[in-house]
């Protein structure tokens, strides 16, 4: 045991952090952990649980009107924002406390307050330092919001759940996931929602079918959806916010989202005081054991600027607490990670798109498949659910997986364990369906697809 005070201090108590001090203080570590804005990080407090919770409330409204044709009558209920705002809160401060509890539970040291590396091993909450053998910095990301004319009259992903007044306008700019969801939640709550994107299709580094098909179906939800174009400047006026488009055109809206991307969480962090090495997009650099430059600083989670999913960072920090506590020669697999995006309709994705295959894999297989599926024979919707199998022609194992459709997240988690064990597309097609189901469609696509 070392003179430190403790063996590891980290800085961060969201997934990553929480779990690899819990994970230390198991193996018998000494172990305190700093958070200066809510416990659980970015997922429990502004990201993929209050999403999600938003997404279901967003559903209700589609399924009112699916049920009519399954011969319930009736008015649709009257939304009211405040009472899935506040149950929201008292629902994320549950988990706050749950977090707490966690942490004490096992014996770490929680510190209410922003750390700051002074050296190597030197961490400083307010005015009391602190030594640690180890410090390990998992402070996640941040919204970026870039600088332009009327920038100050935005919201970022940390403001939106918490509106005291319901938009019945807005405007959403950016074309990742956070952007779509977030079209798709406000649009199912009833608001009149654009989602503006400078690129001529959102969801860069998702399938090229998955991208394409995902904007026909959002088109057809309801969402006003906007390529090519961006926000020149935003005026605040009695009537609300006007934006100038770089196409010339013109939008009003009661609330501006920007969901551009997020950066690293590193202000205020001490990094100039230490030999940690940030990358040009703003990210810690790491090695593959979440060593940074500097002997004994270590980083993890979405402040490394890897995959940006709760459930990666929670690995990491499990992997970390294992090698550096628990003598076990851990080591992170990264193929093969199942996400999800909780637009309407979802999509699930699992493996490589059809590009990255082909450069690595070179021959390989495609079987495609769009339906409607059977809800929606009789709800009226006009909705398509899209799946599609990547195979390796050589070998026959099935190595992409991409779904757009009902429960798709639900489905790619088990397609996910069937990948990780080898699976090739002739298990897939010896594998029985459950029918009458959407995920059967995944074994009986017998036909590879030819492009014609």
């Amino acid at each position: 045991m070392s003179n430190c005070d403790y063996d590891l201090f980290v800085i961060g108590a969201g997934s990553g952090g929480v779990r690899a001090a819990r994970m230390a203080a198991g193996f018998g570590a000494r172990v305190a952990i700093a958070e200066d804005r809510y416990m659980g990080g970015t997922c429990v407090n502004v990201g993929c649980v209050p999403k999600k919770l938003y997404v279901y409330a967003a559903q209700f409204g589609k399924g009112f009107a699916d049920a009519r044709g399954f011969g319930w009558d009736g008015n649709s209920p009257r939304f009211d924002w405040a009472t899935l705002r506040d149950n929201k809160k008292t629902e994320i401060a549950r988990l706050n406390a749950i977090y707490r509890q966690l942490l004490d539970g096992a014996g770490a040291q929680l510190f209410d307050g922003r750390a700051r590396i002074v050296d190597a091993n030197t961490v400083a909450v307010g005015e009391q330092h602190y030594t640690a053998e180890k410090i390990l910095i998992a402070t996640g990301g941040w919204p970026h919001i870039p600088a332009f004319p009327g920038s100050e009259n935005v919201l970022s992903s940390n403001e939106i759940f918490d509106l005291d007044c319901f938009p019945e306008r807005l405007v959403i700019v950016g074309g990742g996931y956070v952007a779509v969801e977030f079209a798709g939640i406000f649009n199912g709550l009833g608001a009149q929602t654009t989602q503006l994107y400078r690129g001529p299709l959102f969801l860069r580094g998702f399938d090229a079918d998955i991208r394409t098909h995902a904007a026909q179906e959002i088109v057809k939800s309801g969402v006003d959806l906007r390529f090519g174009v961006n926000v020149q400047s935003i005026d605040r006026g009695t009537a609300g916010l006007k934006l100038a488009l770089t196409d010339g055109s013109e939008l009003q809206a009661d609330a501006v989202l920007y969901a551009t991307g997020r950066k690293a969480r590193l202000d205020g962090l001490g990094l100039e005081n230490v030999r940690v090495v940030v990358n040009e997009h703003g990210a810690i650099e790491v090695d593959t054991e979440y060593r940074t430059s500097e002997p004994g600083i270590y980083a993890l989670g979405d402040v490394t600027g890897g995959l940006e999913l709760t459930p990666v960072a929670l690995a990491e920090g499990m992997t970390f607490a294992s090698r550096n506590f628990g003598g076990l020669e851990q080591q992170l697999d990264y193929d093969f990670i199942p996400t999800a995006v909780f637009c309407q309709p979802t999509i699930g994705t699992v493996g490589f798109t059809e590009e990255e295959a082909r450069t690595r894999f070179g021959q390989i297989r495609l079987f495609k498949s769009s339906f409607r599926p059977l809800k929606h024979t009789l709800s009226g919707r006009d909705e398509k659910a899209f799946m599609k199998i990547i195979v390796e022609a050589a070998t026959d194992r099935v190595v992409g997986a991409h779904m757009v459709g009902p429960d798709a997240g639900e489905i790619i988690q088990g397609i996910a364990i069937a990948m990780r064990a080898g699976a090739t597309k002739s298990i897939f097609d010896t594998t029985l369906g459950i029918h009458p189901t959407t995920a059967e469609e995944f074994v009986t696509m017998r036909e590879p697809w030819t492009g014609n």
